[in-house]
């Protein structure tokens, strides 16, 4: 064997441990799912991984919005993928821990018709008003919501959703009577927020910031153990009075129809995206901890949320 012979077929070896074996027979195209509108926490998400994944892979890879039924209409048009297909859905908490718990019939089970195939990204929920209400304290927020009980509006992203979940929390641990609202995604939630046709949101944190940064509203608390390094001057919900910490994830899903070589391979793939250098700065600068994870570490993680958070959900008695 020559010296170049052997440098090809060394070169074709690693293209094979990451590409997936359907790319190579003619599909040549990856799809990432998010079940959020455009402009949110998950749809940047995808995107920046997308954009990495595509040049690792050599494969156009394509971000598709399937909005609707607070994500779980993305998980049910995904589920049922056929095996020759390559698509990934980026799913969270809402998706894959509150909605089997809270919805009778969900469309989807979780477990049986979907793999881990890794865990991308990491955060924390802010709660948040408009400019138009004359509030800059999460006391003085729930001081002026009982004097003006029609003001009760919770905006959220999606209905069922974990920052729906954890505003119901809120509402529960300070004594208000809070209408939730749910919308299809962060960007018309924000839209609506600034534009003062709500008066409070719950969202992550990072799509919040940047709002709030330019100061077209506010940010009155924070949901993680401790301040979050993105907002050091915003206090946590504890500090604030409300003893209450939540965080959420999302992670790359796969239908339960793709083979286990290739799930192995798009993981081993987006673990290499996820600690790639400038991968981890646009994560940064989006506001996004970022995660690198392989698929058992994913399952791992999924585990210990799930044990943490169903007896949550559970005892909330919410129903949608």
């Amino acid at each position: 064997m020559t010296r170049r012979t052997l440098l090809l077929a060394t070169a074709a070896l690693a293209l094979g441990a990451v590409m997936p074996a359907a790319f190579a027979q003619g599909d040549n195209t990856l799809r990432l799912i998010v079940p959020y509108a455009p402009g949110g926490s998950s749809d940047r998400v995808a995107r920046i991984v997308g954009d990495k994944l595509g040049a690792k892979l050599g494969v156009p890879v394509i971000v598709e919005n399937k909005t609707g039924a607070g994500g779980r209409l993305a998980m049910q048009q995904t589920k049922g993928a056929p095996a020759s297909q390559n698509l990934l859905v980026l799913a969270n908490p809402a998706t894959m821990v509150v909605a089997p718990l809270v919805f009778k019939d969900n469309g989807y089970d979780p477990d049986k018709d979907f793999q881990p195939v890794s865990h991308v990204s990491d955060y924390e929920f802010g709660v948040a008003v408009s400019t138009s209400v004359p509030v800059k304290e999460l006391d003085h927020l729930f001081a002026w919501l009982r004097a003006n009980p029609n003001q009760a509006n919770f905006g959220v992203p999606a209905t069922g959703s974990l920052p729906h979940f954890f505003a119901l929390m809120v509402g529960e641990k300070a004594q208000i009577k809070a209408q939730v609202v749910g919308y299809r995604g962060s960007g018309p939630l924000l839209t609506d927020l600034i534009g003062g046709q709500v008066p409070v949101a719950f969202d992550t944190l990072d799509t919040l910031l940047q709002q709030h940064e330019a100061g077209k509203l506010r940010i009155l608390a924070t949901s993680g153990p401790q301040r979050s390094s993105f907002s050091p001057q915003v206090p946590t919900f504890k500090e604030a009075g409300l003893n209450l910490v939540a965080t959420g994830w999302n992670a790359f899903f796969a239908p339960a129809s793709m083979p286990a070589d290739r799930v192995a391979r798009l993981g081993a793939a987006i673990r290499e995206v996820m600690q790639d250098a400038d991968t981890q700065r646009k994560f940064h600068d989006s506001k996004i901890v970022p995660v690198a994870s392989t698929p058992a570490q994913t399952t791992a993680m999924l585990k210990a949320y799930r044990a943490q958070w169903a007896p949550v959900v559970q005892k909330s008695g919410y129903q949608p």
